[in-house]
Formats: C-alpha cells, sequence, structure tokens
C-alpha cells in the first residue's frame, strides 16, 4: 500500500521537460477547444532558458501579467523567478495535482525548462460589486456596510473593526470536482478548540462534486436538516458578524456569498436584531418587546380564533359573539377553511411581492391585499373578521426580520391552525407542547438551542431583554469560551 502510494507521488511530480509539461496541462484544460485557456511562451533573460506561462483569460489581470511577469523575465537579469517577478504572492509548486486548482483560483502557472518546479504566481482579477447597505437586513442606526462577493473584502470589512493580532482565517478545501475555500474566521485566544473542530470536521465530512456558496454550505453542515428550525445564523452584515467572533463564535465565508454563517447560535439570535445594541436601553427593549408580541400574534392569533369559535364560544363576548354570527351567516365556508383561504392568500400575495422587480413589488402587494380582501367579504365567501385576523397575523411576522425564523413561524401558523381544528384550546396547547419540546431539543454545533435561558449557563442575561452595555461583562457560558470575562471591574 505505502508502495503504490510512493509510485502514485512519483508520478504526479512536475517534469523537468518543459514539453511533457505543457502537453499535461494543455490536456487537462482542453487547449484548442477551451477559448479560455492561454499558453504564452517566452525566453527568460537570466537564465536563458525557454518558459511557458499558463493561465485562464477570464480569471487574471492581463495587465499585471505583462507588466509584472513578461517585462522582468524579458528584460532583467537575477539569480531567481522570485528575485525577477515583481508579484507579491508566488507559490513554488512541485506536484501536479494541485497546479490545476491553482490555475482556476485565478493564478498563472509559470513552467521552466530543465526545472522540475512551477511556480503558481497570483494575478487573479475577479469582478464584483461595490460595497452597499445590506438588502435583507435593514439598519437605522449603525454602520451600512454589507458583504458583497469578494471573499478579501469581506475580510477586510471584518478586520476593518476587529483590529486584533489574533483574529485568524483559516482555511478550509471543500469540493471534489469544483475546489471551493472556506474561511473560518474566529479570534485564536478566544474560541473553543472542541467547537473549532466539530466546524473542521462537518466541513471536512461533505464528500460531493461542488458547493458553490454559502446558502448551500449551510444545509451540507447543519445540525438537523429536516428541522423547522434554523441552526446557523445568516447574515450579510459585517458588524453582525464581528459582534458574534468577539463572543467567542466562527463565522464562515465563501467566494461568491454576500453574506456569512455564524455557528453556533441559539434561538435568541434569530430573534435579536443587530440594531437592538446600537439604541438606546429603553428603545432597544421596547423594539424588542414589540418583537416578542409580534411572535406571539403570528403564530397563535388565527389558530386561537379558530379554537374559542368553534369550541369555547362562551369564552367569547355576548356582543361580539352576535357580530361574529352575523358576519358569517351568509358565508358558504365552514370557519377553518375561511381562515385557510386567507392565511394562503396572504402568503401568495407576499410570494408575488417578493419575485416581482423592486418597483412594483411593494404595490402588488398592497393593492393586491385591499382588492382581494374587500371582493371576498362582499362575495360572502370570508367574514370581515377573518380579513381582519389574518391581516393581524400576516403583518406580525413582518416584525420577524430573520428570514429563516420567519419561514419558521409563518409555517408554525398553519400547524397551530389544524391543531386548533380538532379539540379546540387543548389540541392547540398539547401541540404548543410539543413544538416547544421538540425546539429545546435542538442543539447547534453541541450549544442547546434556548441557552442561557434552559439550561442556565453564566452570561448576560441577554434573552428577551438586554442589559445596559456597561453591565454585560462576561461571553456567553455555554459557547465555553477561553476567556469569559468581556469587561475588567
Amino acid at each position: 500500500m505505502l508502495r503504490k502510494k510512493k509510485e502514485k507521488n512519483e508520478n504526479n511530480q512536475i517534469s523537468s521537460d518543459l514539453s511533457k509539461n505543457i502537453d499535461q496541462i494543455k490536456n487537462d484544460f482542453s487547449y484548442g477547444l477551451n477559448s479560455d485557456f492561454s499558453i504564452r511562451k517566452l525566453t527568460a533573460k537570466y537564465n536563458q532558458r525557454n518558459i511557458a506561462l499558463c493561465y485562464l483569460d477570464s480569471l487574471v489581470n492581463s495587465d499585471k501579467i505583462e507588466q509584472s511577469i513578461i517585462q522582468p523575465l524579458l528584460e532583467q537579469e537575477g539569480e531567481s523567478i522570485i528575485n525577477i517577478v515583481t508579484i507579491e504572492t508566488i507559490d513554488i509548486v512541485t506536484n501536479t495535482s494541485i497546479i490545476n486548482n491553482h490555475v482556476t483560483s485565478g493564478r498563472v502557472i509559470l513552467f521552466i525548462d530543465s526545472h522540475p518546479k512551477a511556480y503558481a504566481i497570483d494575478v487573479a482579477k475577479f469582478e464584483y460589486r461595490n460595497v452597499s447597505q445590506a438588502e435583507n437586513e435593514s439598519v437605522i442606526r449603525g454602520p451600512k456596510e454589507a458583504f458583497i462577493e469578494s471573499l478579501n473584502v469581506n475580510i477586510s470589512l471584518i478586520r476593518n473593526q476587529i483590529r486584533n493580532k489574533q483574529l485568524v482565517t483559516e482555511s478550509q478545501h471543500i469540493g471534489e470536482r469544483s475546489k471551493q475555500d472556506v474561511q473560518l474566521v474566529y479570534i485564536k485566544d478566544l474560541v473553543n478548540n472542541q467547537l473549532l473542530e466539530e466546524v473542521r470536521g462537518r466541513i471536512n465530512q461533505i464528500q460531493i462534486d461542488s458547493v458553490q456558496n454559502l446558502e448551500l454550505l449551510e444545509q451540507y453542515i447543519e445540525d438537523r436538516p429536516l428541522s423547522l428550525f434554523p441552526t446557523i445564523l445568516y447574515t450579510e452584515r459585517p458588524d453582525n458578524a464581528c459582534l458574534y467572533i468577539n463572543r467567542g463564535h466562527v463565522v464562515l465565508l465563501m467566494e461568491s456569498s454576500a453574506a456569512c454563517l455564524i455557528v453556533p447560535v441559539t434561538f435568541w439570535s434569530f430573534f435579536h436584531n443587530a440594531e437592538d445594541r446600537y439604541a438606546r436601553f429603553i428603545f432597544g427593549n421596547f423594539s424588542r418587546l414589540i418583537r416578542l408580541f409580534a411572535l406571539y400574534f403570528t403564530t397563535m392569533i388565527s389558530a386561537t380564533y379558530v379554537a374559542l369559535a368553534n369550541f369555547h364560544s362562551e369564552l367569547i363576548p355576548p356582543d361580539l359573539l352576535l357580530e361574529i354570527a352575523a358576519s358569517r351567516d351568509k358565508v358558504p365556508f365552514p370557519l377553518f377553511l375561511e381562515i385557510i383561504l386567507m392565511e394562503f392568500a396572504f402568503e401568495l400575495i407576499r410570494e408575488a411581492g417578493v419575485r416581482t422587480p423592486n418597483p412594483l413589488g411593494t404595490t402588488i402587494s398592497i393593492v393586491g391585499a385591499l382588492i382581494l380582501g374587500q371582493a371576498a367579504v362582499e362575495a360572502n365567501i370570508v367574514s370581515p373578521i377573518i380579513v381582519i385576523i389574518s391581516a393581524l397575523s400576516g403583518l406580525a411576522s413582518f416584525a420577524i426580520s430573520d428570514p429563516s425564523l420567519n419561514f419558521t413561524v409563518r409555517l408554525t401558523r398553519f400547524i397551530f391552525i389544524f391543531s386548533a381544528v380538532f379539540y379546540g384550546i387543548y389540541s392547540l396547547m398539547a401541540v404548543f407542547t410539543l413544538w416547544f419540546m421538540y425546539a429545546a431539543s435542538l442543539k447547534s454545533f453541541g450549544v442547546p438551542y434556548f441557552a442561557p435561558l434552559a439550561p442556565s449557563y453564566q452570561s448576560n442575561d441577554d434573552t428577551y431583554f438586554r442589559k445596559p452595555l456597561n453591565r454585560e461583562k462576561s461571553r456567553p457560558g455555554y459557547l465555553l469560551p477561553k476567556d469569559l470575562k468581556r469587561m475588567r471591574n
């Protein structure tokens, strides 16, 4: 076995024969058929040997190749390539198996005749948009910057806010056919080593041809792919990512993704908003109180109405009960079907607004909701109170800013409505208890989902409401960070 492995490594060694190396890379990149792949041949002045430059035109900076590689080789003298080529990053390559990865990463491969080595020179030029505001996470107070599709730019946005020598960006590779880099960003003297090993292990276990971006990576490394609850936080804001890094979390970045993944997280990470901390203490907690009520309304109000109207009408005031009965007098559908139709219609309008181009999306949503609601009431398809209940439930869901948690509460709403049909409040409470027990059983990279509330850990008690910033003296205990104290007395 060892002999076979040794023979394989020897076969992968770069040859000292320039023509043989060129033939190999031509075969790998379908030279002639693949118009994007180029080979430049020249004779270097410093050693009078033939040299070949191999690269993909669409990924490199052609001006940089001409000015920093070709001209110095034709005009200058020196002892080695490294002394002549004026590029910051030059890697020496001795194995042909990694040459293709360098080429597809925007590097020029330089072969020298009678030289059993190659040089990978970084001249990458990937196109990306400028830094702008986050589209899905609006901000009133705080930094307006958002991640973009460039990995280097995203790392610089984080380093600009965390100026710490212990901030590490560790590279992990995924993909069998299309190699991609995943950057693990963390503070070395703060992050828990077991957490770090868990993250590395899950990434290394991915055996698939290609993972193009973070949105796909999230589904490969999450604890329960079929779970209704998200266990990885997805954010477009560098300031939010830096907040979690300083607490001891690990942030994942990839090329072509204008966001990052944060692990591990708890339910409160999705409930909170980064802007809660930028607002004054009372204002931030007031926003959380509104969000807490919104969470209840969007999940429970429709189901509670079904339960009360069908099974517990004695709990409704007599005058209101008579109004409800009168409004439903001409409606041909049962109450359960009424509310399902309206909830589904609201979700349909929401989805149409999201998929429609931005200038028209909001208009279509508002006009569609008004016209549909009024027409449904006038046609006696639904009663007016059902429109009010559905509108309140749908509007409350917009207060849940995180998209993943938003989907969770919207789906939970339908589960609770169906449960209320059977035995009213009794079946609703039974399903709610099971739902809560299931959520409490979840873990995110070993961290309980409702920590630090249940189970209890040393922390800043930042769950429903937050403390004033000058009283937040410790990091989350459930992360087991190397340094638990955040503020010194």
